[in-house]
Order: structure tokens, then C-alpha cells, then sequence
């Protein structure tokens, strides 16, 4: 078996891009690792692990077929990482606010700032058209303590963005 390649499909969201692209590998002889989809906007993206002693370059080749089919834009680089070699989240925060632009880039920079390291963050806009509400959820790791990182984002809140810190409990075993 070959080093890990981290393989990145997107495309406008229909249904079978899972089913027909994980098929493929499967009888292309590749193993998959660790994954993440979703949906955004009406685009479907994939990001996913792929390990086989097939070369990249064979890769790409048994998949373009059902990419192109399926509209996907297709990317396959080699992973410097491996499986099960990331940290465990132990913070999760919760973002509320009057949807504008700069939301992200002001709560990720003052957690940048704390050391803090994100492994995992969505987002989704509610609301009506008219009064957007912007909503994210973050996880990620810190050796901050929750308090210093609440006082950290404090002063979000006069800027009208509500912010919930909260440890992530994990049920292992």
C-alpha cells in the first residue's frame, strides 16, 4: 500500500456523487481514510483520504470519467499527514450574529491570537433575507482555559455577536 493522497471532488449537489465516485475508488483498489462532505450552497464538496499502490496520476484517470460526468472538479496531492494523526477537540464556540462581512475573520483571529487551532468549522446564515442571522460553530483545540478565552472575545459582544464557549465532551469507549 502506497502513502496517503487527500483527494478533492466539487461539483453542483446531486444525488450519487458519493455512491459513484467511492465505487470507483473501491474498485480502483484504493482504501479511504478519513473524510469530510458537505453541502454548500447548492455545490457538494468532498475531501477525502485515499491510500493505494496505484500512482496518483492512475488515480485521477479512473476517476475523471465519472467527474466528468458528474461535473466534478477533480484534485489529488500527496498527504504529508496521516490517519488518526490530528488533535482532539476540547473547545467548541458558538457564533450568533447580524450577518456582515468580517464575522470570521474577527472571532478566528483572536483565537489565532490564544493559540487556539481550528480542526473544524461551518457556518450557515438564517433568518430572512432582510435581517441575515450568521451562525458558526468552531472546534478546536486549546491549551487556553475557557476563561481567558471568553474574555478574549468579549469585546465582540459590543459589536452585537453573541459568542458561546463551552468544552466538548467526548464519549471514547
Amino acid at each position: 500500500m502506497s502513502e496517503w493522497n487527500l483527494l478533492t471532488l466539487v461539483g453542483a449537489d446531486r444525488p450519487g456523487i458519493v455512491a459513484r465516485v467511492t465505487r470507483v475508488l473501491y474498485e480502483f483498489g484504493c482504501n479511504l481514510g478519513e473524510a469530510s462532505m458537505t453541502r454548500l450552497g447548492g455545490n457538494f464538496a468532498i475531501m477525502l483520504m485515499v491510500s493505494s499502490a496505484r500512482s496518483p496520476g492512475e488515480i485521477l484517470d479512473a476517476l475523471k470519467p465519472v467527474a466528468e460526468t458528474l461535473g466534478l472538479r477533480i484534485h489529488l496531492d500527496p498527504s504529508t499527514g496521516g490517519l488518526h494523526q490530528h488533535l482532539t477537540p476540547n473547545v467548541q464556540v458558538r457564533v450568533f450574529g447580524a450577518d456582515r462581512a468580517g464575522i470570521v475573520a474577527e472571532v478566528t483571529e483572536i483565537l489565532a491570537a490564544q493559540g487556539f487551532n481550528i480542526l473544524e468549522l461551518d457556518s450557515d446564515v438564517a433568518g430572512e433575507s432582510n435581517r441575515p442571522l450568521y451562525i458558526m460553530n468552531i472546534q478546536g483545540y486549546s491549551d487556553q482555559t475557557l476563561e481567558s478565552l471568553i474574555e478574549a472575545l468579549a469585546p465582540l459582544a459590543a459589536r452585537g455577536i453573541s459568542i458561546d464557549v463551552t468544552p466538548v465532551d467526548l464519549l471514547i469507549g
